[in-house]
């Protein structure tokens, strides 16, 4: 923990705070060391739960039947990288192969009209190389894990909650450090929830979802407050399916069927994902992934999850065509209050919010297209934007 003992002569060894554990969070903290050098600065991120990586999670559980785990990536199922910078920056992990192109097959699938049914299948695309889709192996949440172990000069401080900013100087409370009051103006301290004292620092930045953002900034006199929540935000409902077997799966993905990924037509339903056809997910027992409309999720947003999980369960059996034989023996649902991004392709981004006096930052991908790209070329603007000063 740091303490408010900070003086002028620490401006050369910045101590910067990161607000969230996600992917722009450690996107940051990477590029902020890269940039700053060894030993030339102090980052610590505060992340609210007990891991890192919002966007590329996943949850596992264990068969009590065998020794193998179901595994679902319920958050951000892969992603692209069309920019330049980006492509340079994932290039190791590709070389090492803790990332890989995914080279699913693409369909679309309408429901049957009754129970009784066949879903109709119609080939879509092929995904390539060319323009490929990236997996983190063996789990989505490795990447972002070897992102952390990686970091030189940055702490994590898992399960801490900050707790909305106020600015205040050190001048209003240790008169013996005057000696520099434009410094001293600037600097900021953290509490978390309780109280309790999180340290000082010359840059506060906030990668949380734009809500929660809005939260945090609300009064302490953010000079962007006003643009925080002008990007729209969509819940997602993730329904996850495992059964026991692959012989227990139903006809429509039993043995190796002929599609990795199917966008749904006409249903509550946007996307079902294959998971143990993936790159590197051999040693999976056979598990789904089911994404529900953001639309359909944002409006069922606050209802009951056992409710939700019923609706998205008779979805998923009018798609997949399952029978009290091939019916899943595993089941969850998940519900991501901020998903997904509304974008409007015609405008720019929102890009990067500052407050050069207080010198903090609200930046996330949700400030860009919602997107793991987006969490980094928001992180290449914040680092700019402190290297500046």
């Amino acid at each position: 923990m740091i303490h408010p003992t900070a003086s002028a002569n620490d401006h050369n060894n910045p101590k910067i705070a990161i607000i969230g554990g996600g992917l722009t969070g450690l996107f940051t903290a990477t590029l902020l060391e890269r940039a700053l050098g060894d030993n030339t600065v102090s980052i610590t991120i505060f992340e609210k739960s007990r891991s890192v990586g919002r966007l590329a999670t996943r949850y596992r559980t264990s068969s009590t039947h065998s020794d193998k785990q179901w595994q679902w990536d319920f958050g951000a199922q892969f992603f692209t990288a069309k920019s330049a910078e980006f492509s340079r920056f994932i290039a190791p992990w590709l070389d090492s192969g803790l990332l890989q192109p995914w080279l699913a097959q693409v369909v679309n699938l309408t429901p049957a009209d009754s129970k009784e049914g066949a879903s109709n299948i119609e080939a879509k695309e092929q995904w390539d190389t060319d323009h490929a889709r990236y997996i983190s192996t063996p789990k989505m949440t490795s990447w972002g894990r070897e992102l952390a172990d990686t970091l030189q000069q940055s702490t994590i401080e898992f399960k801490t909650r900050v707790a909305p900013l106020a600015q205040y100087t050190h001048a209003q409370t240790d008169a013996h450090l005057q000696t520099d009051s434009t410094l001293i103006s600037k600097q900021t301290e953290l509490f978390d929830e309780n109280g309790e004292r999180l340290g000082v620092f010359d840059w506060v930045i906030c990668t949380a979802p734009n809500v929660q953002a809005f939260e945090l900034m609300t009064e302490s006199g953010f000079s962007e407050l006003s643009q925080i929540m002008q990007p729209k935000m969509l819940a997602c409902y993730t329904l996850m399916l495992g059964w026991d077997d692959l012989a227990y799966l139903p006809k429509i993905i039993s043995n190796k069927p002929d599609w990795d990924v199917a966008y749904v037509q006409d249903s509550i339903l946007d996307r079902i994902f294959i998971e143990h056809q993936k790159p590197d997910r051999k040693t999976l027992l056979p598990s789904i992934t089911i994404h529900a409309r953001n639309d359909w999720s944002e409006v069922h947003v606050d209802e009951d999850i056992d409710t939700i999980k019923a609706q998205l369960l008779v979805a998923a059996q009018r798609a997949l065509n399952w029978n009290d034989e091939s019916a899943p023996s595993q089941i969850d649902c998940h519900r991501w209050r901020y998903a997904a991004t509304v974008t409007d392709e015609d405008s720019e981004p929102l890009g990067t919010l500052v407050d050069k006096q207080k010198q903090w930052i609200v930046s996330g991908d949700w400030c860009h297209k919602g997107n793991i790209e987006s969490a980094y070329l928001i992180a290449q603007q914040t680092v700019k934007v402190i290297l500046q000063h």
